[in-house]
């Protein structure tokens, strides 16, 4: 990283105004390039674009090239590649899921259905690729064909564990890396190429980005369990409705006592959403919210790590302060 005055880490809205010009011409480019003559494809990517969020794995491509002293359209393009890539895989995840609520808005599948969900999923995915040839380098194609393929994996593999009481944490880690890592490594990973750093710096901002993801996606998870489910922007238990055992669940499972462990195995096995408070009061009783913040954090400071020493830059600043930002958020 480039070694100027700046302060160590930046809290959100600090980053978030630092990235706001370089966002908003991603978000135009989203727009212009989500265009199709097909009206229904306009009419559910708007809806999930405008929904918004929080834009972080895009935000983090430019940040990363940022720090390495890189801005430009290439890097807004390939951003604007990272969101198709993410919202795809959401109007996926959402129809698997069976989910009627993101960010607080009715899924696409709630509103049009199954089929057109999937179908501009699809749609979401070529576009990408068809923007990511457009840049015409190969090492970046090569990154996201893997990425991809990557997360197409994961989806199937936590397919594999949904009602299954015996997932342990090696399994839930397996599967997070995929799902939510590996786009997190990829969009730190392909900064740093833009920004033409060498192999080394590559692979710490790629290390940055997956020890993230897996800091991100853990206290997502918290968060199913214990957030303000207005702030949440969706229900709370949702995955436990799913059947999917997340960390703080497979803690508690592992802690308690043999008669909780059945009944807990038991929801687990039956998706039983009713039984929420039950399964928040075995997690309480076990300690395995602050287990699995702990774990986040160990995962967010490999990732403070592996951006190497030294105060860096505003943008440098601004990836310290998102590994903080991705355990302490409330949302």
């Amino acid at each position: 990283m480039h070694a100027t005055a700046s302060p160590q880490q930046l809290d959100f809205a600090a980053i978030q105004a630092l990235a706001r010009a370089d966002m908003a011409a991603v978000d135009a480019l989203i727009r212009r390039r989500l265009a199709s003559d097909v009206v229904l494809v306009n009419q559910i990517g708007e809806h999930i674009v405008a929904a918004g969020g929080k834009r972080l794995r895009p935000m983090l491509l430019l940040l990363a090239a940022r720090a390495l002293g890189h801005q430009g359209a290439d890097a807004h393009q390939l951003a604007a590649v990272i969101e198709f890539i993410h919202t795809a895989t959401l109007l996926h995840d959402d129809v698997v899921d069976e989910s009627d609520l993101r960010r607080g808005r009715k899924t696409a599948n709630a509103l049009w259905g199954n089929a057109p969900s999937v179908l501009v999923g699809d749609f979401l995915y070529s576009r990408s690729f068809q923007l990511m040839v457009e840049l015409d380098r190969v090492e970046v194609m090569r990154i996201l064909a893997d990425t991809t393929n990557a997360i197409a994996e994961g989806e199937v593999l936590q397919l594999l564990h949904v009602r299954n009481p015996d997932t342990d944490e090696p399994a839930y880690l397996r599967v997070i890396e995929r799902k939510t890592a590996v786009l997190f490594a990829a969009a730190t990973r392909l900064g740093a190429l833009l920004a033409g750093a060498d192999a080394d710096a590559q692979q710490r901002l790629h290390d940055y980005g997956l020890n993230l993801g897996y800091a991100f996606q853990i206290a997502d998870d918290v968060l199913d369990y214990s957030a303000d489910e207005s702030a949440l922007g969706k229900h709370l238990g949702d995955d436990l409705a799913e059947g999917k055992a997340t960390l703080p669940l497979i803690h508690a499972m592992a802690h308690s006592d043999a008669g909780t462990r059945g009944r807990l195995r038991e929801i687990v096995e039956n998706g039983e959403i009713d039984a929420l408070p039950e399964v928040v009061a075995a997690i309480r009783a076990q300690g395995s919210l602050d287990y699995s913040l702990e774990r986040a954090r160990a995962y967010a400071q490999a990732a403070e790590r592996a951006l190497g020493a030294g105060p860096g830059n505003e943008a440098a600043a601004a990836l310290r302060g998102l590994a903080r930002y991705a355990v302490e958020r409330g949302h």
